[in-house]
């Protein structure tokens, strides 16, 4: 029996074997000891494919089956995170080159796929080692060439190529010393099994058993990776070079050090590699190409940042515009800048969670697409035993309302509550300028005209930014309130605000007024009422 990719079936995989990735991604950094025991492995292999994920929802929303599949393989390599995320990527881009035009899947098709996925993997890594990720992908080969042999229809195929990637899995601690010595499997070989078990699931409806959870003590030899003496770095960066160049580079990197992984094509290449001379594996980009994205870990200050007891409390704020990043940090929390020209990842809002070494965190979104960004970002930290809230922030001055009550010595249930409390009791509005002719709540706008916006919707349609804020003042019930406050962009002047700021003296002369240089770009004020 065949079956058919959908673009809407694709998307629900996708979800799965995302959302299969968060529930395992504990065990599996816990079994992480080889390349080296980094506890990273299951961190790694979620945040790869919510890249992935992530890619298949950004505008343009791509509908067609080909185009989905391109632009989820071209998330993944972008967004492919240490060495096993990255080998994982080129599995899963490798089976979907195979795939790319087949309008039906039949059994040899499954087995060309999984194929062209395991000899592109260990095509990729610099020195393929057996009892790793790669066992386990030709394991997977195998047992779909003799299910196809056998006469299975393509699901069935498939099935049965997930269940010998389990067992192989079981057997890479009889391939591999140092998993024998810690009584574990291969990380990256069970987040393999992982992803094919998500595939199976989606195929067959089979619910896979959970595995029992394995959690070593990692294995710190003197003189490895992790030995906080040496001088041993993870080098990642993606690279725009053509594909000539790529077999000079692999061998330049080769013998600056090891855990070599280069994956990609058409011009883009995701490169990993662990180095001591850091300096000499960049050069070595930019002699084949254009690195960027650069990403540097020192393992020994990343075993020493695992070893300490983090004990302190940290505010992280996503905010947009200098002068808001400012009033943050003077806060006291932690500023993570986004824009609509650099839009927050999921994979960078994870780096910010992970880089905060706090043992309580407290996340402020300031954007309500952000919130279901943050909680997914939040679950590696949550399952590292880090207590994490992410509060509904859906605006910027609700997250400077909650800075001014945080207080570091309270509990952190009394902080989150009193935090939440700030943020939801302000009126808060917006005004922005229309980028094109539409119909808004409001009613219609031309381009050029200035939009008032109340608690999230469109209420004011004007041409003057002065005149346009006061009405939303209005709207927002300044007479009552205590405090009005303004939140300036760029390009607003300060005659527009003394304009705005004689208005609401004249309406509610006992009220504060605060203004705040923010520097933000797409809204040229943000407003609020306490």
């Amino acid at each position: 029996m065949s079956w058919r990719i959908g673009a809407d079936d694709f998307r629900a995989w996708a979800q799965l074997c995302a959302d299969s990735l968060a529930v395992a991604r504990a065990e599996i950094d816990a079994l992480n000891v080889f390349p080296v025991p980094d506890a990273d492995t299951g961190t790694n292999a979620y945040l790869t494919f919510a890249a992935g994920l992530e890619a298949l929802g950004e505008d343009p929303v791509p509908t067609k089956v080909p185009d989905v599949l391109k632009r989820y393989g071209e998330g993944l390599l972008m967004g492919a995170k240490g060495n096993s995320g990255t080998i994982l990527s080129e599995l899963v881009r490798g089976s979907l080159r195979a795939l790319r035009g087949k309008k039906r899947i039949e059994s040899a098709d499954v087995v060309e796929a999984l194929d062209a996925a395991t000899k592109a993997a260990y095509a990729a890594v610099g020195d393929p080692q057996e009892g790793t990720i790669l066992s386990v992908a030709a394991a997977a080969t195998r047992g779909a060439r003799e299910a196809e042999a056998g006469g299975l229809g393509a699901q069935d195929t498939f099935d049965a190529a997930a269940r010998a990637a389990r067992e192989a899995l079981l057997l890479t601690p009889m391939q591999m010393d140092r998993l024998a010595k810690a009584g574990v499997v291969d990380a990256g070989g069970r987040a393999l099994v992982v992803v094919l078990d998500s595939v199976a699931q989606s195929l067959t409806g089979r619910v896979p058993s959970p595995a029992p959870p394995h959690l070593p003590q990692p294995i710190f030899a003197t003189g490895s990776d992790l030995d906080e003496s040496g001088p041993a770095y993870e080098v990642m960066y993606l690279l725009k070079a053509p594909g000539r160049r790529i077999t000079a580079l692999k061998e330049a990197l080769a013998e600056l050090g090891d855990s070599l992984v280069v994956v990609g094509g058409e011009g883009l290449w995701n490169i990993h590699v662990h180095v001591d001379d850091v300096g000499a594996a960049i050069e070595a980009g930019m002699r084949a190409g254009r690195p960027f994205r650069i990403a540097v870990t020192h393992f020994a200050e990343q075993l020493s940042s695992q070893r300490r007891a983090a004990t302190s409390r940290v505010v992280i704020a996503a905010v947009t515009g200098p002068g808001l990043a400012d009033l943050t940090t003077q806060a006291g929390a932690i500023a993570l800048e986004f824009s609509a020209e650099k839009p927050l990842s999921t994979a960078v809002m994870a780096d910010a969670i992970a880089a905060a070494n706090a043992a309580e965190i407290i996340i402020l979104p300031n954007r309500e697409p952000s919130i279901p960004q943050f909680e997914a970002a939040a679950r590696a930290a949550r399952d590292r035993g880090v207590r994490v809230a992410v509060l509904k922030t859906t605006v910027q001055i609700q997250g400077l309302a909650a800075l001014a009550v945080h207080d570091s010595g309270q509990d952190f249930d009394d902080d989150v509550v009193a935090m939440s409390a700030a943020a939801g009791a302000i009126r808060h509005g917006a005004v922005t300028i229309a980028q094109e002719d539409g119909l808004t709540s409001a009613g219609y706008c031309r381009k050029g005209d200035v939009l008032g916006v109340v608690s999230g919707d469109f209420a004011v349609v004007g041409t003057s930014i002065a005149s346009v804020a006061t009405e939303v003042f209005e709207r927002l019930d300044v007479a009552k309130g205590e405090i009005a406050s303004v939140i300036v962009g760029a390009g607003v002047d300060d005659e527009q605000v003394k304009a705005i700021e004689s208005w609401v003296k004249a309406l509610a002369p006992h009220a504060d007024f605060e203004v705040y240089r923010g520097g933000q770009s797409k809204y040229q004020l943000f407003l609020s009422v306490e």
